[in-house]
């Protein structure tokens, strides 16, 4: 980790404006570590040090700072400056940077490009945003399946430089159809003489430019590759997908369903660039949304209400009732989410899932409600609450209403990713706070309608009316 003082040191040589201790105090490190070091520099600084250092470096560490660095370094650096880097960055890097800036500086950067990498950036912009010819690149070691083992090798040596991975060697006809591909270590152990296509390998697993990027990340997950050619619908060789990208949409997607389980609109953009307005709209939608909710739940409690006067000690419970509810169907969710996400279910396992889910919010319920009864009881035998004198049908009440509600927190929250899936929807909307809420409202009805059920004729049993309250006139008695 590069610390608080090598940073300080380097502020003050940029200051005595020593260039050649400036580029020796780099020499040493790598690219990450030198973008470290730039992200807290201010600007000015930034843009030294990038005239300081070689341009393939320079390349490099441009590709690891954050997209708004990126940003404000194009805007400062001079326009030759700013062309040795876009041409030096890789094509995927590049095009990330390009999609993120302003269309009119995106057509003035390309402007500086070279005629072969502008043609490559134009290609990778050209297809839809979360496809992946949009991740792509077109370095790559391409051989014909005529030549031997020996010649490829000798073939890597001369074009490999610079080329994004030389872990896999494709092999295409000379209309640029792939043909197969083969691993480096394989045609290094192969005989001299074997033609490349003959070379025993795995099957080849291609994808398509069109295909969505959540298709490439379950490719590299089922096919376990470091790489993945793209190809277009002929089959014709366009680029590669590398693992590292793949990280980086893996990364994104799980943040956004994260952010939505959370009871929100994906941010798309680290926490501390996302304005302050824009932040307010896509947490405030979702919280109106939730309170309106959230709004039944006095509803329901003002159905209640007789019962509530008629014994406030019903009304100790709601929290405990409703809260665990919603544990049980925030937890139940989640794990849907996840498990679909990672294609460990399909939606025709919805009956399954039902029926584990109502088995296990029984016994969990049932779990809970033991708990609440010994607490009954431990409160009334300690004195610190009488319970009306019922202390036992309280508990009763408590641990009825805990099955049912913790049952139906744990089936409803598993069904709703299903059928959210069902109609087309991101599962990941049915968030934790979207469940909680539903499962309050109707905890709350399980948990009143049990209490009707068990404490009619003691606690909540209707009170007779006093005679100075009886509404009804008294006879008149005449004396005779």
């Amino acid at each position: 980790m590069i610390g608080s003082v090598l940073q300080a040191d380097i502020e003050q040589i940029i200051r005595s404006r020593n260039w050649e201790e400036l580029r020796e105090a780099f020499s040493e490190l790598n690219s990450t570590d030198i973008a470290e070091v730039l992200i807290d520099l201010p600007i000015e600084d930034k843009g030294i040090i990038f005239r300081v250092l070689p341009r393939d470096q320079a390349a490099q560490v441009f590709s690891y700072l954050p997209l708004d660095d990126q940003e404000t370094l194009v805007v400062s650096l001079s326009s030759a400056q700013v062309q040795s880097l876009l041409n030096e960055m890789t094509p995927d890097d590049r095009t990330r940077l390009l999609e993120e800036l302003p269309a009119e500086v995106t057509r003035k950067l390309l402007e500086t490009l070279s005629p072969e990498e502008l043609k490559s950036a134009r290609q990778l912009l050209g297809y839809p945003e979360g496809t992946a010819g949009r991740y792509m690149t077109p370095e790559y070691v391409a051989i014909r399946p005529q030549v031997t083992a020996q010649e490829a090798i000798e073939q890597i040596r001369r074009t490999g430089r610079g080329k994004e991975t030389l872990g896999v060697i494709y092999i295409v006809d000379e209309n640029g159809m792939l043909l197969d591909d083969s691993r480096l270590g394989s045609i290094v152990l192969a005989d001299p003489q074997t033609p490349v296509i003959n070379i025993d390998e795995r099957p080849t697993v291609s994808v398509k430019a069109t295909d969505p990027v959540d298709d490439v990340v379950s490719a590299f997950e089922k096919y376990d590759r470091v790489a993945l050619p793209v190809v277009d619908s002929a089959g014709h060789m366009l680029g590669i997908i590398t693992v590292d990208d793949v990280l980086d949409i893996a990364q994104e997607k799980a943040t956004h369903e994260m952010q939505r389980l959370g009871g929100m609109e994906a941010l798309d953009a680290p926490y501390m660039e996302v304005g302050f307005w824009s932040m307010a709209r896509k947490r405030g939608g979702w919280l109106a949304a939730l309170f309106l909710g959230e709004m039944l739940t006095a509803t329901a409690m003002g159905h209640f209400e007789d019962e509530i006067k008629r014994a406030a000690v019903v009304a100790l419970f709601v929290p405990l009732i409703i809260s665990s509810g919603g544990n049980s169907g925030s937890q139940a969710t989640s794990l849907i989410i996840r498990s679909l996400a990672l294609q460990e279910l399909k939606l025709r396992d919805w009956l399954k899932v039902f029926l584990r889910e109502l088995s296990s919010g029984l016994v969990l319920g049932c779990f809970l409600g033991v708990i609440g009864f010994v607490r009954i009881i431990l409160w009334y035998e300690m004195g610190w609450h009488n319970y009306e004198g019922h202390p036992v049908m309280m508990g009763l009440t408590v641990w009825a209403s805990l099955i049912g509600v913790v049952a139906f927190g744990s089936t409803v929250g598993s069904m709703l990713p299903f059928l959210l899936r069902k109609l087309g929807f991101d599962p990941a909307t049915s968030s934790a706070p979207f469940v909680a809420t539903l499962v309050d409202v109707t905890g709350l009805c399980i948990y009143f309608y049990v209490a009707l059920l068990i404490l009619r004729t003691t606690i909540l049993k209707p009170e007779a009316v006093p005679p100075s309250l009886d509404p009804t006139p008294a006879p008149l008695v005449v004396e005779q």
